[in-house]
């Protein structure tokens, strides 16, 4: 489960960095998003970024929402009932006995609202029992929302597979570069690394290279975060 500290954090690109390197392992891949919000029906929605950036076809929306609200709020304006929580949790485990790794992205943070029974992202997590990766902010506020989100994880019985800063800039300022450094030092979950603000624009190709730049070298254990933001520069190695 790829969550994060709140909605435009960098989920989706994150989501495909880890999808591209699975796949570039020789794994079977597929992205499932119970609940794609803001994007009408024939637009471009986070999943086709995947797809394109990742080279990963099996990819799967659950449900689509037009307005950008949390999932359980878009649903009742529009009037699209969502599936219910025990049919999410079954579509994930079927695609599980496929697959050698299924990435769910959430949608916003970990504890938005996917229907009005009050199921959250973070319930979904639970129901799956999914591995969880925090995707957070670089800017101003990191810490705080990265730390809320890694204890509302702990109550529920989680730890964080490992966090990432999703939107890291190609030149961090002085507020960057502190907070990774503390983030490293506080949270006492690891830090897996950061991928680049406009990765997106990249081709396929270069997508890979920036995610093995930005996450293959740290998955799995902590690291110095000071010295991660002195040599961290995911552009220079594509």
């Amino acid at each position: 489960m790829v969550t994060g500290t709140g909605t435009g954090v960098g989920k989706t690109i994150v989501t495909a960095a880890i999808a591209a390197l699975a796949r570039d392992r020789g794994e079977s891949v597929a992205v499932v998003k119970p609940a794609q919000s803001g994007v009408e029906r024939d637009e471009v929605g986070d999943l086709d970024t995947i797809s394109r950036l990742s080279a990963v076809g099996d990819i799967h929306e659950l449900v689509r929402y037009p307005d950008a609200l949390a999932p359980a709020a878009a649903a009742r304006l529009s009037g699209i009932a969502p599936p219910s929580r025990a049919s999410v949790a079954d579509y994930i485990a079927d695609l599980a006995t496929e697959h050698d790794l299924v990435l769910i992205e959430g949608a916003g943070g970990l504890l938005v609202e996917f229907d009005d029974d009050g199921t959250t992202i973070a319930d979904i997590a639970h129901d799956t029992g999914a591995q969880v990766v925090v995707v957070a902010d670089p800017e101003l506020g990191t810490l705080n929302h990265t730390a809320l989100t890694i204890e509302a994880l702990r109550r529920r019985g989680f730890e964080a597979k490992g966090v990432v800063l999703g939107r890291w800039p190609a030149e961090p300022d002085l507020a960057c570069r502190s907070n990774l450094g503390d983030l490293a030092v506080q949270l006492g979950a690891p830090i897996s690394g950061a991928i680049e603000d406009d990765a997106a624009k990249l081709q396929t190709d270069e997508f890979l290279a920036a995610a093995r730049a930005g996450l293959a070298p740290h998955l799995g254990g902590h690291f110095d975060g000071a010295d991660f933001t002195q040599r961290f520069n995911p552009r220079r190695n594509v």
